[in-house]
């Protein structure tokens, strides 16, 4: 299926040091450079062939790449740096390669309690009013502790006045249990990525009231990562990896390729369901109807793709504001180490994509701002509602 179209240059003179490689991924719509790098074939004109293995939950990745069982994975951003510090899990030097989306995540709360939202806000009432009427400490699930989820679902709690580590119970449940976990009335709300917030509509069982991209427009989402010692071992096959998925992701750019990409993630091997609940939130246009919802983004002309430092360092930040690590002065060098950005600037070139600027500034739902000039030192005390 590789397309004669193919718009790369061969790659080093020399080959990869190693030519198949097992890449994980967690049944999500965002999976879909991997999907759309191997079913197109793009890793043959880079000395490359692989092997997706779905795996059942985000620990399943962190465990998968530390083994060595998987060469490199489609993971959660903020893991990557979970695993640096030896949260959970062994202390790993860790790569992030790149960049392979941009938004596409949701909040989805109970019918009951989105009810009950709806109604507070129409005389005047917040989350926090709306939440009281549930007689209870509500539940919400994010993916992983240390996750953009978990993030995602903090920050937005915050931001309307809700203490995510006081007010609310927290759980972790893999992107796939998350509909029957709702459809069982064990949640009150979920923080999740695509095709889940959409089953979860179409089932009945909940109702999306708030996207990611309202809480940080553009944000960085999942990554290409892998051990740091994988990158020092194959140097070359690191290069022809981002270079065969920075393809895929331009692939994904192209008119009706979305469409395209959701017939395959809705396979058996991948995601598993009706392409129907996989299409719409997939599309790579604004939707005018709801304006909230920014696009998921794989590409934008390599705009997507750059591992900004800056960006690694902010879930630092968050970590220390959840009191999930002690506060530190190195996030941005340790983002520095982690974050592979020479690496993707010469795969970027061989493949003809242009590396966005470095000067980069965000705002985010509450008015925060964090840009690569930010710096981090005291950043996570800057905050009101914080551990």
């Amino acid at each position: 299926m590789n397309p004669a179209t193919s718009v790369t240059a061969a790659g080093s003179a020399e080959p990869p040091e190693k030519t198949h490689l097992r890449l994980g991924f967690v049944a999500l719509s965002d999976a879909a450079p991997l999907v759309a790098a191997k079913l197109l074939e793009f890793g043959h004109a880079h000395g490359l062939t692989l092997e997706l293995c779905r795996q059942p939950s985000w620990a399943a990745v962190r465990d998968k790449l530390l083994s060595g069982d998987l060469d490199a994975a489609h993971t959660l951003y903020g893991l990557v740096y979970g695993v640096q510090l030896g949260l959970g899990s062994p202390r790993t030097d860790m790569a992030v390669l790149m960049v392979l989306n941009r938004n596409g995540q949701a909040i989805t709360l109970s019918n009951r309690l989105a009810d009950a939202l709806a109604k507070q806000a129409s005389s005047g009432g917040t989350l926090r009013d709306a939440l009281a009427t549930l007689g209870r400490k509500p539940v919400f699930a994010h993916t992983f502790p240390t996750g953009t989820h978990a993030m995602w679902l903090y920050y937005w709690l915050a931001a309307q006045g809700v203490d995510p580590l006081r007010d609310v119970d927290s759980v972790a449940i893999p992107p796939p249990q998350m509909v029957a976990a709702l459809a069982e009335d064990r949640l009150d709300g979920l923080c999740v990525g695509e095709p889940w917030n959409t089953m979860a509509e179409a089932h009945g069982v909940g109702k999306t009231i708030a996207y990611t991209s309202e809480v940080w427009p553009e944000h960085p989402e999942k990554v290409l990562a892998c051990r740091r010692d994988f990158v020092d071992a194959h140097p070359r096959t690191a290069r022809a990896l981002v270079q065969t998925l920075l393809e895929a992701c331009r692939w994904l750019d192209g008119a009706g390729h979305r469409d395209e990409i959701a017939r395959w993630l809705a396979r058996p091997d991948y995601i598993g369901i009706d392409e129907t609940l996989i299409a719409p939130r997939l599309g790579d246009q604004a939707d005018p109807a709801n304006p909230r919802r920014l696009p998921m983004r794989f590409f934008d002309d390599g705009a997507v793709n750059y591992p900004h430092p800056f960006e690694g360092a902010w879930f630092l930040t968050q970590f220390e504001r959840w009191g999930i690590i002690d506060a530190r002065n190195d996030y941005e060098a340790i983002a520095a180490r982690i974050n592979q950005t020479q690496l993707y600037r010469e795969a970027a070139a061989r493949v003809n994509v242009a590396v966005p600027g470095e000067e980069v500034t965000r705002a985010l739902i509450d008015g925060e701002m964090w840009g690569s000039g930010s710096p981090s030192d005291a950043y996570a005390r800057r905050f009101a509602i914080r551990r």
